[in-house]
């Protein structure tokens, strides 16, 4: 599971993503996204995807996406902070 925020103060945004892989009682694996405001209940989704080739593909391109849109994992949020 990969857990990304992204804090904005200027425009009061503090959201939060989660990735993570799951394999459901069929054997199928999905890629499950989770996403809100922090703090607050948020949305969730799940893609079936037809492979774990398939649905480690989608997770690199979702985190890829993410990251450019400036949300950072938690831990490199506090590398700076002493």
């Amino acid at each position: 599971m990969i857990y990304l925020e992204r804090h904005d103060p200027e425009r009061n945004l503090y959201r939060f993503y989660r990735l993570s892989l799951e394999k459901n009682l069929f054997g199928e694996w999905s890629l499950v996204r989770e996403w809100g405001c922090i703090g607050k209940p948020g949305q969730r989704r799940v893609d079936l995807c037809s492979s774990l080739d398939a649905a480690q593909a989608e997770h690199r391109a979702k985190l890829h996406e993410k990251q450019r849109r400036g949300y950072r994992s938690r831990r490199s949020m506090l590398d700076g902070v002493v």
